[in-house]
């Protein structure tokens, strides 16, 4: 497998930021390790391994990229106002800053005019980003596979709410999308997939809200549960990416 390792200064963040590249060719896809975690997690946690048919036939190319949790959700001891704003930091940069790189990468990889689409992936607090990253940027996001996530930003914030914070929280935003807004056609474009199982230390609930919510704005998300045996762990999570990746990519 083709590897490459980046370390860029981020405007957006004001500190230098690192990735790693797994693939050769192929649909770009961000992975979003669990909380606190590092761009190597894809790896050490042998994620990697299980995404290998895809990547190593060059229909994906997998960024995996570092989490700002201990300054932001994580860190409950610290102001939620700049927490909040912090972790916004983080979403710009990875929209102006990490989404242009990988489609300038993918481009000059496949040969492609046009900048693709960009897949969404994590698992526990990585899910509930990369589910944010998707409902709020469809124009960026064309694919979703959120394992076991948490949609709602209390989880970080303790039901501290203001505007920042009502921004990476898709339980509390999705009820307000209008029904005529034109992200609703661009998600009915898409695949998108959140998954959850109903074991131990999953929280299946706000997966079932937002279940709730798309079926009301006439959204077409695969929501799927998985049985009482199915934890909160990454075994599980290596076989939702088993079965669930070639529905995303056919």
């Amino acid at each position: 497998m083709e590897t490459q390792y980046f370390k860029d200064y981020s405007p957006a963040l004001g500190r230098d930021m690192e990735c790693k590249l797994y693939g050769h060719a192929g649909r770009p896809v961000l992975f979003i390790p669990c909380q606190n975690g590092r761009f190597f997690d894809f790896e050490n946690f042998k994620m990697a391994d299980v995404w290998a048919p895809w990547i190593e036939s060059g229909q994906v190319m997998v960024f995996s990229i570092d989490t700002m949790d201990a300054e932001t959700w994580s860190n409950k001891g610290g102001d939620p106002y700049w927490r909040a704003r912090r972790h916004e930091q983080w979403m710009n940069y990875i929209f102006n800053e990490m989404v242009p790189f990988m489609q300038a990468v993918a481009c000059d990889c496949n040969g492609w005019d046009s900048a693709p689409g960009v897949l969404a992936f994590g698992c526990s607090l990585g899910a509930t980003h990369a589910a944010n990253l998707y409902f709020r940027r469809p124009d960026l996001f064309d694919g979703l596979l959120a394992l076991s996530g948490i949609y709602t930003a209390d989880y970080g914030f303790d039901g501290y709410m203001d505007e920042v914070v009502y921004l990476n929280s898709p339980v509390h935003y999705l009820p307000n999308m209008p029904e005529d807004h034109p992200y609703i056609d661009l998600y009915n474009q898409h695949k998108g997939v959140i998954c959850v199982g109903l074991g131990a230390w999953e929280i299946p609930e706000t997966t079932r809200r937002v279940d709730e919510i798309c079926r009301e704005k006439g959204i077409d998300l695969w929501v799927d549960y998985w049985g009482y045996d199915v934890n909160h762990d990454w075994p599980w999570w290596y076989k939702q990416v088993a079965y669930f990746v070639p529905y995303l990519l056919g």
